[in-house]
């Protein structure tokens, strides 16, 4: 009775299985992000789970109705495949949702969606922000903005630094103009060092456009869902007292030492 029942349970596990597979498809499709902005660079991929033969997958993208591009796509021998396509040219004018579709042999397809904006209608804005410097009054922050909004710039002076805190729209950058004699980062001996950059407490690079004996400037990359953005130093104004200066160095300084960067705080 037992051997009669678990070569019956063995049957319908078979029978089961073959009816998913012959359900699904053997094709699938994802890409290397769901937002885009014009001239970036999509990564479109998938897996076949059963190769037939030289059969190629086909790839087609589509905005609404409006075909924007095909390609046909070889097939490795582990059962990936993978195509690019750069997001510019005239069919590239329209924001929205755009479908990519793939077909491999017969009656097998999938589809995934993304996001995109053309280069007109990404939002970038340029302006002063006045920060409160406490006693010592307010100074202005230059800034220009693409892909989201500021919407403040406070001191911090706990951090030696700024907040600050933006609507990000999109994927985008900041620039900010620094003034030396409100922020900054500098060595011991007088020399600039590099500024800790956190996005959301995590921490990322960024790139130093400009400087002068006046300002710094800087630039940082932001992704859509961004809200703030510490800018870390070894000076800001308004200034603590020396006792507790030394004791928010220190502990800067250990932070710093915990994500191995080589940074020096000047006393």
């Amino acid at each position: 009775m037992k051997i009669i029942i678990f070569y019956t349970l063995m049957i319908l596990g078979v029978i089961s299985i073959g009816t998913a597979f012959a359900e699904g498809s053997l094709v699938s499709v994802q890409t290397n992000d769901s937002n885009y902005s014009e001239g970036d660079t999509i990564i479109i991929s998938g897996k076949i789970i059963t190769i037939i033969g030289d059969t190629q997958v086909t790839m087609q993208l589509f905005k609404g109705d409006t075909l924007i591009e095909i390609a046909q796509i070889k097939v490795s021998q582990d059962g990936n495949y993978l195509h690019t396509i750069i997001a510019q040219g005239p069919l590239w004018q329209s924001q929205g949702s755009y479908m990519v579709k793939v077909t491999y042999g017969e009656g097998n397809i999938a589809e995934t969606l993304f996001d995109y904006i053309p280069e007109s209608k990404i939002i970038e804005t340029t302006g002063e922000f006045p920060v409160d410097a406490g006693d010592s009054g307010t100074f202005d922050v230059k800034y220009t903005i693409r892909g989201g909004i500021v919407e403040s710039i406070e001191t911090e002076p706990e951090n030696l630094g700024l907040l600050v805190k933006i609507n990000s729209l999109d994927n985008g950058k900041i620039i900010l103009e620094l003034p030396r004699e409100s922020i900054g980062a500098e060595k011991q001996n007088g020399q600039d060092e590099t500024f800790i950059i956190l996005i959301n407490d995590a921490q990322t690079t960024y790139e130093e456009i400009q400087s002068n004996l006046t300002f710094r400037t800087v630039e940082i990359n932001f992704e859509k869902g961004d809200s703030e953005i510490q800018i870390i130093g070894t000076y800001v104004i308004p200034e603590f007292g020396t006792i507790v200066m030394i004791i928010l160095t220190i502990g800067i300084l250990t932070s710093v030492l915990l994500t191995k960067n080589k940074f020096q705080i000047k006393i």
